[in-house]
């Protein structure tokens, strides 16, 4: 019989709580990056929703906020990251994915820099793009909405 640690170590821990709960709202921790090339903003838009946000996602089991951002923004970009700040700690409270999952969402989200690699997208991604501070597309998440907003006015460890 497998014991419930090895369980979790095999798949991803949304789907492991999923398989508990189902659709049913729940409270997940996330982080993401204000990535900044050149004073501009490095945003995706995301291929479940096509809707353009950080790079940035849930974390997994026996994660912290920094190294769940670092290792998100190296899996949907490819690129690495050193993280700078935070801005601070948002919540979205009714987060609702296009299957029908319901969450509340603990957001860190950090100021970071680029050490190597170049931009390329993966399956969460349509596109990745630069904008500068004036030309941000509207961001539907928001928990990130306000980061970025937050971010461009100065705004540091703001906690929620």
């Amino acid at each position: 019989m497998m014991c419930i640690r090895e369980k979790q170590e095999e798949m991803d821990y949304v789907k492991y709580i999923r398989e508990m709960v189902g659709k049913k709202k729940v409270i997940l921790t996330a982080a993401a990056a204000i990535i900044v090339k050149d004073d501009k903003i490095l945003l995706q838009r995301r291929s479940d929703n096509n809707a353009w946000s950080l790079v940035g996602g849930i974390m997994e089991l026996d994660e912290n906020f920094s190294q769940c951002a670092i290792r998100e923004v190296k899996e949907e970009t490819g690129l690495d990251v050193a993280l700078d700040y935070l801005v601070g700690i948002y919540h979205h409270y009714d987060m609702e994915w296009v299957s029908g999952d319901k969450a509340h969402i603990i957001c860190a989200v950090y100021k970071a820099d680029i050490i190597s690699g170049e931009p390329r997208i993966d399956e969460e991604s349509l596109e990745l793009r630069y904008f500068s501070k004036d030309e941000i597309p509207y961001i539907a998440a928001d928990d990130q909405r306000h980061a970025v907003e937050e971010y461009i006015v100065g705004i540091r460890n703001h906690i929620e």
